[in-house]
Parts: C-alpha cells; sequence; structure tokens
C-alpha cells in the first residue's frame, strides 16, 4: 500500500472546491470574457488530478457524480439539443437565443442559449478527462 500525506490530503480538499468555484465563474463567464465550458472543464479535471494524487485511484472515481462516459454522453447530447434547437425555431443550427429573467433576490438576468451548449462543452470535457486520467491512473501498480 502506498503511503499518503495527511497534509497533501487536507489541502486537495481546499484546492478541488476552490478549483470547482474557479470552474463555475470560468463557465458563466464565457463568450463576452476569456473562459467558457472549455477552459472550465480543464479546471474540473485538473481538480480531479489533484485529487488521484492526494488520495488514490479509488476515491477518484467515488468523487464523481456518475460514470465519465454518462457525464460525457449527457454533455453531448445537451450540445447537440441547443444546436438543433436553432434549426427548431426558424434559424441557423446553433443561432443563439436570448432569454430575459427575473429572478427573485438577484433582478433581471439575461442568458442566452449559448450558456446551454457551453454547459454541454464542459461535460463533455469533464467525461473525456476523467476517462484519460483515470485510465492512464489503471495502468499503474498500486491503489
Amino acid at each position: 500500500m502506498i503511503d499518503r500525506s495527511l497534509i497533501l490530503q487536507m489541502t486537495a480538499d481546499v484546492i478541488i472546491r476552490t478549483a470547482a468555484v474557479f470552474a463555475l465563474f470560468l463557465l458563466f463567464r464565457g463568450h463576452n470574457a476569456p473562459g467558457g465550458g472549455f477552459v472550465a472543464g480543464l479546471v474540473v479535471v485538473s481538480g480531479l488530478v489533484i485529487r488521484l494524487v492526494a488520495s488514490g485511484r479509488v476515491r477518484a472515481r467515488q468523487s464523481l457524480p456518475a460514470p465519465p462516459a454518462t457525464i460525457m454522453g449527457l454533455g453531448l447530447a445537451l450540445a447537440l439539443a441547443t444546436g438543433i434547437a436553432g434549426w427548431v425555431w426558424g434559424d441557423a443550427f446553433l443561432e443563439a437565443a436570448k432569454v430575459t429573467l427575473d429572478v427573485p433576490l438577484l433582478g433581471e438576468m439575461h442568458m442566452t442559449s449559448a450558456l446551454l451548449f457551453d454547459i454541454g462543452v464542459f461535460m463533455v470535457v469533464i467525461g473525456v478527462g476523467t476517462a484519460l486520467v483515470l485510465a492512464l491512473a489503471e495502468t499503474e501498480n498500486g491503489p
């Protein structure tokens, strides 16, 4: 059994939570400024790599909400559905629709369908990245 550092494990929890919040910031910031689903997904995968180094592949796999293939498939379906929605409303494929929502406590918020596409890309990147990282970790000997 590999002797893992308790300090690294505790620090990893803080880093992963910080990376998750930063990834959400990047996801919602996209389009008008640097960021978006791809970069946010890479940040989440880097958090998984930290979990893998700190705690091992079993704990890294347990920290996922679903298997990587499921995350990847749902993200691809969401991105494709967002693209097809443009056709349904008579526009071009991936044509962005704009919606204004009145959210209690936050006020009026403007949102486009491109955010849903970015969320789909985010999920695809997480699915592919975690599948790759976990596959590479399983080729090594040890827990």
